[in-house]
């Protein structure tokens, strides 16, 4: 019998403690566990920011880093309809991105983010079916030649200039099944070789000259198992079956690497798969179930990390999951509560860290403002230094130990002052009588921008310096209750509220980023807003949340210093929220849900870890 090391070419270590990294099979021995331990694969599903919209049986395309989703069914008021989104994933959250000319759902699609095929499909209410085909280049859809005949239920693989139509069904009233094939050449399509059974719905991979089809809905309508292989001109049966017989799968990967997941196992469109199978070019093999059971998810990636989008499970649902195949032990980003605060509050102001921070200020419930300052640990709250006076609105920024603060009201202000950890020290006045401006940096470089008083919304700059304030570049866009991160040289703002008059509201969703002399700006952020929330990391990586004027308060939003994209959303949907921390290790305060909240969040970014396991000899 050979040896470890024969097999391996290594003894076996000895060590005190697991290493931090390794491959896959390697092995040593904790003296400290008394055990045999190494590093094993592991396949996880684990939830990851979900769509902005509850959406099923549209088309998935691309990478984890750099996918799409096109079309689909879900909301329209009413009923349910026929969407023509395009959402792009850009490996932590959505960006929509330009409309399809015609909504649909039930397509087919292949391509890449930048560049991608969509045809056929069914749209509701009505029940046509398009023939018309569109191409995307990553941010406009264009009509193209349409396919020789309308489809739906039908589905694809390969690339813009080289792409497959697999199966579907057409007629009046969509009655028959199809074995049809065509090749798309990025301008024509013309007929390839038949299946060997007509089928909808089917899983697909590959590219136009090594595809794969499987599954699928067949005659007389049931869920199929088989898998067929294309060569460029004709399909061949392999003997692979798949475990599970099912359609509306979600798929991904090539002729030699394909991944399954969900679908539908019966016709009646009542029994849901949760299962995950992998091909390898030969045998389908079982890995790790999703979370539940869904169907007509959308799906993209590969066999080693893949994304499951919306579908039904058993509603229409927003979920997005993350498959991932590695030495990893992948947990997703995510908010979890944190200690409850003791102040009941809303636009009380917080800066520092998750784990070293405070609020201050904000409107109480039944009472004045309160001037109370609270401090957290990353636990629990404690009393701090009270503010001079009783303000909501106040702009802060800094550490817990070294802060800095303007403005507020009622009445309008001009009070800056300094926070030392212990007392609040009032210093140079600010320029301006001001709230809802915001603050950036540091105690010794700071930044402060915009706000208003009654009638007037400011574009103003100041920089903040050894307890005096000098003028930098104007905004160029004049704003109030909005929100920004970074340093007094490299800052970000976004959103706001331009109308001057006292209660009316015009939000905005433009951004601007400072160089420490100008304002540039750049890419707008997904929904405009009042930005009466918070803010949390730097001018090229920070989320906000918890603002005001959202279709849901409970919406996150980050920017990675050129786009912006949806985040995990907070558990309690709210606004007037306190923020403070990076952009993956967040705090998010108490505000407004719709009562005077004392709730805490803490949101942490996706993280991973080496999957150790012990070992057994025999």
């Amino acid at each position: 019998m050979s040896t470890y090391r024969e097999i391996v070419g290594k003894k076996i270590k000895k060590v005190s403690s697991d290493p931090s990294s390794g491959l896959d099979g390697e092995i040593w021995y904790n003296s400290t566990r008394g055990t045999l331990r190494g590093v094993s694969i592991l396949s996880a599903w684990s939830s990851t920011t979900s769509l902005p919209v509850v959406n099923q049986n549209g088309v998935g395309l691309g990478t984890v880093t750099a996918g799409l989703n096109a079309g689909g069914y879900g909301p329209s008021s009413p009923p349910f309809s026929s969407q023509n989104i395009t959402l792009e994933f850009n490996g932590v959250g959505w960006t929509p991105s330009g409309n399809m000319n015609t909504a649909r759902h039930a397509l087919g699609g292949f391509g890449i983010q930048t560049a991608a095929v969509v045809f056929g499909g069914k749209v509701d209410p009505g029940g046509s079916m398009p023939a018309n085909v569109e191409e995307y280049n990553g941010s406009t859809w264009s009509e193209e030649t349409n396919q020789p005949v309308a489809l739906q239920e039908v589905t694809g693989a390969g690339i813009l200039t080289a792409g497959l139509s697999i199966g579907g069904k057409t007629g009046p009233g969509f009655p028959t099944r199809v074995t049809s094939t065509y090749e798309y050449d990025g301008t024509n399509w013309t007929a390839g070789g038949a299946l060997p059974a007509a089928k909808t719905f089917a899983g697909s991979a590959g590219t136009q000259t090594a595809g794969l089809a499987f599954g699928g809905n067949i005659a007389p309508d049931n869920a199929g198992n088989t898998t067929e292989e294309y060569n460029g001109t004709s399909w061949t049966a392999v003997p692979g079956t798949m475990n599970t017989s099912r359609f509306e799968m979600g798929k991904c990967g090539t002729q030699t690497a394909a991944l399954s997941f969900g679908g539908n196992t019966t016709p009646a469109y009542t029994a849901f798969s949760d299962k995950t199978e992998e091909y390898d070019g030969t045998t389908w093999t079982e890995k790790t179930s999703m979370p539940a059971a869904t169907n007509v998810p959308l799906g993209f990636g590969s066999t080693t990390n893949a994304i499951s989008a919306g579908g039904t499970a058993p509603a229409i649902t927003s979920n997005c999951l993350e498959y991932n195949l590695s030495t990893n032990k992948i947990t997703a980003a995510a908010w979890a509560a944190g200690g409850s605060i003791s102040t009941a509050r809303q636009s009380g102001s917080a800066f520092g860290t998750q784990t070293a921070a405070a609020v201050v200020g904000g409107e109480t419930s039944g009472g004045p403002n309160t001037t109370a300052t609270e401090e957290y640990d990353g636990a629990s709250w404690t009393a701090g230094g009270a503010y001079p006076a009783g303000f909501i609105n106040i702009s802060t920024a800094g550490t817990q130990t070294a802060a800095f603060s303007v403005g507020g009201t009622p009445p309008t202000t001009n009070i800056s002052a300094t926070y030392n950890g212990a007392s609040w020290t009032t210093g140079t006045v600010y320029p301006i009588s001001v709230y809802e401006c915001c603050s950036t940096g540091t105690v010794p470089a700071g930044l402060v921008t915009g706000g208003n008083i009654p009638g007037t919304v400011f574009n103003t700059t100041n920089e903040y310096a050894s307890g005096s304030w000098t003028s930098g570049g104007n905004l160029n866009t004049s704003r109030a209750s909005f929100l920004g991160a970074g340093t007094q040289t490299a800052s970000t703002i976004t959103t706001g509220n331009i109308w001057p008059s006292p209660g009316a509201t015009a939000e905005v969703d433009v951004t601007e980023e400072y160089n420490g002399t100008g304002w540039t700006t750049g890419n707008a952020m997904l929904e405009s807003s009042n930005g009466n929330g918070g803010a949390a990391g730097t001018g090229s990586d920070f989320i906000i949340f918890g603002m005001g004027g959202l279709s849901t308060n409970g919406t996150v939003y980050g920017y990675d210093g050129t786009n912006w994209s949806t985040r995990p959303s907070l558990g309690t949907a709210r606004t007037s929220v306190g923020g403070c921390g990076t952009a993956t290790a967040a705090l998010c305060t108490s505000g407004r849900a719709p009562g005077y909240s004392t709730a805490v969040e803490e949101f942490t970014g996706e993280t991973s870890a080496l999957n150790i396991e012990n070992f057994t000899t025999s």
